[in-house]
């Protein structure tokens, strides 16, 4: 029998993929640079725009709200109409919104202008990740969305520091205008990829699951920003039942809810969940404690959080290297070493080294756990629905972030002190449900395994003694008889 040889393990990228990457970097940059950079400027666009308290924060809610809420929709678009196409149609959009907003004359239109780039940011980041996982090949996908991850999470917390920078020495148009030049070069580079859709897929959308699948994760995060409005929590509910409803009447849905009974697929997106909340909660204490308790100005607090910046920005690509069996033991036991390191930023004083040690292991093991969300999910189900899977899979992530400033006790009033202790807590009791769950799919195997052999043994014993008889009747029935009518 000829030996075949072994195939590359991790072949090298073409140049098509090398220009996926460029591009889905570059863009995942963008749309994480334009989501928190402007929250520090918010103080100058309003006096210069003379806008209200109540208006101005919809500068970056309305952004937010577009980018999460249509991430399903347009996941799905990228497998139907062609991934190159809908993420050069996201960059173009977020880059002639970011150049509206740059020069927005007032607050109302810059707030629509925001709305316009949330909706190419949502373009941007599912179809994105979907098509360098077709551009790259099978031993190098989960790698090259790692490096683009990790430049997305550089972004995410280096935004903050850039904005409040820009704001104060140039202009808070100025915040606008750097993107403009970076969607351009990703555009280009998204230009030079080869397409890729679902080969499957119909030619029709599912509208009515499209508009349930857009309001679900509006409403959860309208609700995360008001826990005591329920409204927002029941529209959610019944939007979400009219989307199962809807996928199940379709022949072609928005979301095939078979994706949902995918466990290791599940489990990563709600663990990614948690973990990109309880981001968002350690951007928001580690600051306010050096800035409000130790009295840190907002320059020296950037500073100081450039280690535990570069410590999450390093996890994408950390995340890159696990194998996808190995997900979700690596996800359970990020989460767990982030409890402790969150816990521990409770009971260090202000300022101090230990703090900033704790934020920066906490940062390193969340950064590591949202890129698993990212590149573990795309590696767990068909690659055809790639887009769809990871709009599913942002949506969630970014609908959900909000629980992390809830979990915090941010906007509680009454001077409380903002903590990480329940965040910590749900990281733990998150990784702790994924440990149960492998341990009861591993004595489940194993039930399943010893069965399977019980069954072979006796019904193969079973079949040859039911072989012998049949054949012993068979003979007799031939035999001829000795009495004759």
């Amino acid at each position: 029998m000829p030996v075949l040889p072994k195939p590359e393990p991790h072949p090298h990228l073409d140049a098509q993929a090398r220009w996926a990457l460029i591009a889905v970097a570059l863009g995942a940059f963008c749309v994480q640079l334009d989501s928190f950079a402007l929250n520090p400027a918010l103080p100058v666009v309003r006096d210069a725009l003379h806008g209200s308290a109540t208006a101005t924060p919809w500068v970056v809610s309305g952004y937010l709200l577009a980018a999460g809420a249509l991430m399903p929709l347009a996941g799905r678009l990228g497998d139907l109409y062609g991934r190159r196409r809908m993420l050069t149609a996201g960059l173009a959009l977020f880059g002639v919104a970011a150049a509206l907003c740059a020069l927005a004359p007032s607050l109302p239109l810059l707030v629509a202008a925001r709305v316009v780039q949330g909706a190419g940011g949502a373009l941007i980041m599912p179809v994105g990740l979907a098509l360098l996982t077709h551009a790259c090949p099978p031993g190098r996908g989960r790698r090259a969305m790692g490096r683009a991850l990790g430049l997305a999470g550089l972004a995410t917390v280096c935004g903050p520091f850039i904005g409040g920078v820009l704001a104060r020495s140039v202009s808070w148009r100025a915040v606008f205008w750097l993107t403009v030049p970076l969607v351009v070069v990703a555009a280009l580079g998204a230009r030079r990829t080869a397409e890729s859709r679902d080969p499957d897929a119909g030619a029709s959308l599912d509208l009515v699951g499209a508009f349930a699948a857009t309001g679900v994760p509006a409403c959860l995060a309208r609700w995360w920003e008001h826990v005591a409005a329920w409204g927002w929590a029941v529209g959610a509910v019944l939007l979400g039942a009219l989307f199962v409803g809807a996928a199940r009447r379709s022949p072609a849905p928005l979301v095939d809810l078979a994706l949902f009974r995918n466990r290791p697929y599940v489990a990563l997106t709600v663990a990614g969940a948690v973990a990109n909340s309880a981001t968002v909660a350690l951007w928001y204490v580690v600051p306010w404690t050096l800035q409000q308790a130790a009295g840190w100005s907002v320059r020296d607090a950037g500073v100081a959080l450039v280690v535990p910046a570069g410590a999450l920005a390093v996890g994408g690509p950390l995340a890159g290297r696990v194998r996808p069996a190995m997900a979700v033991p690596v996800m359970a036991l990020c989460l767990a070493a982030a409890a402790v390191a969150l816990a521990a930023t409770a009971t260090f004083g202000a300022g101090t080294p230990a703090l900033l040690m704790a934020a920066t292991v906490a940062a390193a093991a969340l950064g590591v756990a949202g890129g698993l969300a990212l590149t573990g999910t795309q590696a767990v189900v068909r690659r055809a629905r790639a887009g769809e899977a990871s709009g599913v899979t942002k949506a969630v992530m970014t609908a959900t972030a909000g629980a992390g400033l809830a979990l915090t006790g941010a906007g509680a009033g009454g001077g409380t002190r903002p903590s990480l202790l329940l965040p910590a807590a749900v990281c733990l009791a998150a990784g702790a449900t994924l440990v149960l769950g492998l341990g009861l799919a591993l004595v489940l195997g194993r039930v399943r395994v010893r069965a399977r052999a019980r069954v072979a043994a006796s019904g193969g014993g079973g079949g040859r003694g039911s072989g012998a008889r049949r054949s012993d009747e068979r003979q007799s029935s031939e035999r001829p008889s000795g009495r004759r009518g």
